[in-house]
């Protein structure tokens, strides 16, 4: 083990390339990802309350010895990736076309609230999440590139799909990695909920696959990494599911 990966390990984090790791959250296996750049540190979600937040800050901060997190990505509008947002005070917050909106609604900060609780999150803090809860400043419509320093990763809005607002994260690299969110779950089924477009939702991998390529590495919202071949029999099945051609 490098010096580099013994870091990531130390704060339970899987390196996945330079610069470049993630970490599977208790409770709902839910992904976060960092991005350290000479100038730039980015998260993608954020974690299911404030407190998962606060305590992926503190790990962030001990990978990149104290830097602080200036940029998130957030994957798409569920409790479980969005509702630590909060816990970084200053950071730029960017989500798909139209989450502005979405999380700014008191509508939704309910059906979030009630959602966390239903799968476990103790009131309190569901409803401290929620109260705080950070609406994306920068809307993603097609593609933004971002300059971290020394490196650029590129934002897509390849939906909808899991929902209707689904954002991925590509890193450039030896090896392309490619933070796909909920559009893809390796430890278990695709989640349809009322929010997902299951029509589109084929579609969307295809955009993804076509993002990546064939020898990228991919970063499911839950789970283990997977490869495009995985991504590809996962498009296939939801095409099945959802009866489309």
């Amino acid at each position: 083990m490098d010096i580099e990966q013994a870091v990531w390990a130390a704060q339970g984090w899987e390196r996945l390339a330079d610069g470049v790791g993630r970490r599977r959250l208790p409770g709902w296996d839910a992904t976060t990802g960092l991005v350290v750049g000479d100038k730039a540190v980015l998260l993608y979600d954020t974690g299911a309350t404030l407190a998962e937040g606060a305590e992926i800050r503190a790990q962030a901060e001990a990978i990149t010895g104290g830097r602080r997190v200036t940029h998130i990505a957030l994957g798409h509008p569920h409790f479980d990736h969005v509702l630590g947002t909060a816990a970084f005070a200053g950071a730029e917050v960017f989500g798909a076309v139209g989450m502005d909106d979405l999380l700014g609604s008191a509508r939704t900060r309910e059906e979030l609230y009630e959602d966390a609780v239903r799968q476990g999150v103790e009131e309190g803090a569901a409803a401290e999440a929620t109260e705080a809860l950070v609406a994306p400043r920068h809307t993603v419509t097609g593609e933004w590139t971002l300059d971290l320093g020394g490196r650029q990763v590129l934002l897509a809005n390849v939906g909808p799909g899991h929902t209707g607002h689904d954002l991925v994260l590509l890193v450039p690299g030896e090896r392309e990695t490619v933070f796909c969110g909920d559009l893809v779950e390796e430890s278990g089924a695709p989640q349809a909920g009322p929010d997902a477009i299951g029509a589109r939702w084929p579609d969307a991998l295809d955009r993804l696959l076509a993002l990546g390529g064939e020898d990228a590495l991919y970063v499911p919202g839950h789970g283990a990494t997977v490869d495009a071949a995985f991504v590809r029999r996962q498009r296939d099945e939801l095409a099945r599911r959802f009866a489309v051609s």
